[in-house]
């Protein structure tokens, strides 16, 4: 039983710290959006959007700990990455060169 307990506080520090990165590029991107992706073994990828047009993303130890900070942080959350939602990324010139760069392999 102690074994249960030691997890599920660990878990709720990490779903309290994720949270408070979420609300920290929330302030600094004049609020935010984001998106939950599961990526296997390694866990989730909480996708951020800002207001602003900025972009970033966290990846928590499971599915269930990224839902729960997103649900923490109280952001809009979307299904996927796409439309609307995907239409306010901004991109600069260094997303322009990376993307650029793996087309003709560089």
């Amino acid at each position: 039983m102690a074994d249960t307990q030691q997890v599920d506080a660990k878990a709720e520090r990490k779903v309290a710290r994720l949270a408070k990165q979420i609300d920290a590029f929330a302030k600094a991107h004049g609020g935010a959006e984001g998106q939950v992706a599961y990526i296997g073994e390694r866990g989730a990828r909480i996708v951020l959007v800002g207001e602003d047009g900025g972009w970033g993303d966290l990846v928590a130890p499971t599915y269930a700990i990224a839902e729960q900070a997103v649900e923490k942080s109280g952001i809009t959350t979307h299904e996927s990455f796409d439309g609307e939602f995907a239409a306010k990324v901004t991109t600069g010139p260094y997303e322009w060169k990376r993307m650029a760069g793996i087309q003709i392999g560089g």
